[in-house]
């Protein structure tokens, strides 16, 4: 059997259970027999502390760069914040990683997306940006539905309950491109809230919400909203009919001229269960050592991170215009959006 691949954890502070979790990277590469975890760097001790009495003796750093000198690891799992994620994904590849594992959102610029991108593409390091969506079942199988053809030629796609552009938009962007079978973002207009009525220490203005449209080079128009629920929710409409998607896909429904029976009607789709807590954890892990194997992509490389993460910063951008048409990509990199503290920084 070959040796399982050597994993650095940069940033660990979700990581101190064992159960499959939301942003447990630890316990998705833990359920792997592939992937073996030796070395995590974290910039409190405590939390180092903690994590090692989780996962088990190994060398616990607070300096990024010598944990890689001294460690040299197969994969490294970035979930500092990202502030971080350029400077230490730059380090990561000069260093001789084969694979990053990355938590959203990529940057707080879009010239920072262009160095953590050039970084991978140059040293043929794959990356698998962990926008969870692109490994669950439920979302794989509407993409499946949409391909074939069941609300015919998609002419639009509403998104719906975006909290914030950046942080948490990423994750709407992505499975909507998802759904629709990747097109490119050629334009984006839209605006930023209001949030002059918001206390001045709240953390909203860190990373405000919006609306906005995308033009796709396949015809639709991605429409983005914050309203709508907490959850993530979608509207794909057709030629032929309409697919609603709620509840992040535990629920949906499917609208169409013939119905299910020959009838014009609403039905509901049975959807593929979840096997676990968090099955698209180990999932990404998986495809992430399969594409450094093999020297392929993983479902949600660098072309899926570049476009998350320009649409976002596309949106900010047409605010600042009054509304204005973007293209995409922006011409305007510099604007900085740090969005929320996290972890030990």
């Amino acid at each position: 059997m070959p040796k399982p691949f050597r994993v650095a954890i940069a940033g660990c502070h979700r990581m101190l259970q064992p159960h499959l979790a939301g942003h447990n990277f630890a316990s998705a590469f833990a359920a792997v027999p592939e992937t073996e975890m030796v070395a995590v760097f974290d910039r409190r001790a405590e939390t180092r502390a903690d994590f090692v009495r989780c996962w088990g003796e190994m060398p616990a750093y607070d300096d990024f760069a010598r944990m890689l000198q001294e460690v040299q690891p197969d994969l490294i799992c970035i979930a500092t914040r990202q502030t971080l994620h350029a400077a230490q994904i730059e380090q990561a590849a000069a260093a001789g990683v084969r694979g990053i594992l990355c938590d959203k959102p990529l940057a707080t610029s879009l010239l920072e997306s262009d160095r953590i991108i050039a970084a991978c593409q140059e040293r043929k390091i794959a990356l698998a940006f962990a926008l969870d969506r692109r490994w669950h079942a439920a979302y794989r199988h509407l993409r499946q539905l949409i391909a074939e053809g069941i609300v015919g030629k998609v002419t639009s796609l509403l998104a719906f309950g975006c909290p914030n552009l950046i942080n948490h938009g990423c994750h709407w962007y992505d499975t909507a491109l998802m759904l629709l079978g990747d097109p490119e973002p050629l334009w984006a207009s839209g605006w930023v809230d209001d949030l002059v009525s918001e206390p001045a220490d709240s953390r909203r203005r860190l990373d405000p919400p919006g609306r906005g449209q995308i033009g796709l080079s396949d015809g639709a128009l991605l429409s983005v909203t914050a309203d709508g629920g907490r959850r993530p929710a979608f509207e794909v409409i057709g030629e032929e009919g309409r697919l609603l998607i709620l509840h992040d896909a535990e629920m949906c429904y499917l609208w169409s001229e013939s119905g299910g029976g020959g009838n014009t009607g609403l039905r509901v789709l049975e959807m593929p269960p979840n096997s676990a807590a968090w099955p698209a954890g180990p999932t990404m892990v998986r495809d992430l050592v399969a594409a450094v194997t093999s020297h392929s992509t993983t479902a949600c490389g660098v072309e899926q991170a570049r476009r998350a993460t320009e649409i976002g910063f596309a949106i900010h951008l047409s605010h600042l215009r009054g509304g204005a048409r973007v293209l995409v990509p922006a011409a305007e990199r510099t604007l900085s959006i740090p969005s929320f503290p996290w972890g030990n920084e």
